[in-house]
């Protein structure tokens, strides 16, 4: 099956008719097509189909016990009304790619896998990359089992609603040992390569980032009666922050936003008792992220004061700068500039991903293909078909020199 072909059996998976938009959350109606859809793909290849205890999917060429394996995937999960590229353009260009190193007559002296990591986005329980932080250690049993999503659903009973055993989930270091190279390919998230005129690049590092959660707590109140004298009203200081955010940023060459907001009682003709608002902050450096997110803060709790209004702040999630392996990541270099006319610069994102997630305990890298208009989380994230072709045809010359040496 063509890229192409897989591309338009999947595109409809999620889709919602009046935003045009992907809803797959995980362990959703939608979440369990995809993984329907994955596992399809790899039985089609007569390829060995496994999930793993944490819910991640599998599908190998080769013996992975083995061990040096070479790994490539990304994950099918969504952001809310996300756009149909972040992710699974790494999934199909994976098994596109295999398919064009058997059309090449490859011979590989190492186990292949495509992997589908789980809760990527985090869109559901809060936390992004769930399934590759837990087989990685990175996140706790414990503390997995604690996350809820916006229904008070924790993700245990999610998972076994789905079929999945919440039981088993953790730290899976000898499935990790078994991979000597992990590549995802991903579509830019950012205007870097358009910008430069080339269709593929190579990451260098993903910024430092996380996410904090800012609970504006005042007091509910009757919005027709109350004298605006005698509000203690947190939407007040919220929106003072957002504006701080900005300005934030701005002035280090950072990034930083509320992009999700919770407000209680939620009625147009109450004053709020509760504003409770999501950061997202990156930055180049982590002493940047760190000043930019001090001043936030500061900003935040100097208008929570001015208005009568308490305030707590928690870090939910932090991952830190990734640099990705160098010697990956030359040989990447190396393999995509020997016989092609294909220039492909190597380039920073700030961006988080299950490569940099792994990248402490595998030696990860990435590819890009190109987004012409920079627009990502969004239905207007696109990738031309040329693009995409160039992807999955670079995507299968490293795999071809990694594991077919």
């Amino acid at each position: 099956m063509s890229f192409h072909s897989m591309w338009a059996e999947l595109s409809p998976v999620g889709r919602s008719s009046a935003t045009g938009g992907y809803r797959r959350f995980a362990w959703s109606g939608a979440d369990a097509d995809c993984r329907a859809w994955f596992r399809e793909q790899a039985e089609t290849r007569g390829l060995a189909y496994e999930t793993d205890r944490n819910g991640n999917q599998w599908a190998w060429l080769g013996d992975p016990a083995a061990g040096d394996a070479v790994v490539t995937g990304s994950h099918l999960d969504s952001v809310p009304d996300g756009g149909a590229f972040d992710g699974p353009l790494g999934v199909v260009s994976a098994f596109a790619a295999l398919d064009e190193l058997r059309h090449r007559g490859a011979r590989f002296a190492k186990p292949l896998g495509i992997v589908n990591f789980g809760d990527e986005e985090g869109a559901r329980f809060g936390l992004a990359c769930v399934g590759s932080r837990l087989t990685a250690g990175h996140l706790t049993a414990e503390q997995a089992r604690r996350l809820t999503d916006g229904d008070g659903v924790t993700l245990p009973r999610a998972m076994a609603a789905a079929g999945y055993d919440p039981d088993a989930i953790g730290p899976d270091p000898e499935r990790l040992d078994r991979i000597g190279a992990f590549v995802e390919l991903h579509v830019e998230q950012g205007r870097a390569l358009d910008l430069s005129g080339d269709p593929v690049g190579i990451a260098s590092a993903i910024w430092p980032h996380g996410r904090w959660r800012f609970d504006f707590r005042g007091e509910a109140n009757h919005a027709g009666t109350t004298r605006l004298t005698d509000r203690h009203d947190p939407m007040l200081p919220y929106a003072q922050t957002v504006l701080a955010a900005r300005r934030e940023a701005e002035h280090a060459g950072a990034v930083a936003t509320f992009g999700k907001v919770a407000v209680e009682p939620n009625g147009v003709n109450a004053v709020p008792s509760l504003v409770r608002g999501w950061l997202d902050s990156r930055a180049a450096e982590p002493e940047t992220l760190d000043a930019v997110v001090g001043g936030i803060e500061r900003a935040a709790r100097a208008h929570a004061e001015a208005h009568g209004v308490d305030l707590t702040v928690a870090r939910e999630s932090f991952t830190p700068v990734v640099e990705f392996d160098h010697a990956l990541r030359d040989e990447l270099t190396r393999i995509l500039g020997t016989g092609t006319d294909l220039r492909v610069p190597v380039l920073g994102t700030g961006a988080g991903h299950d490569a940099g997630i792994l990248s402490g305990r595998v030696p990860t890298a990435m590819l890009f293909v190109r987004n012409p208009t920079g627009v990502s989380h969004s239905p207007a994230e696109s990738a031309t078909e040329d693009d995409c072709t160039a992807g999955v045809l670079a995507l299968a010359d490293v795999l071809e020199g990694l594991a077919c040496p």
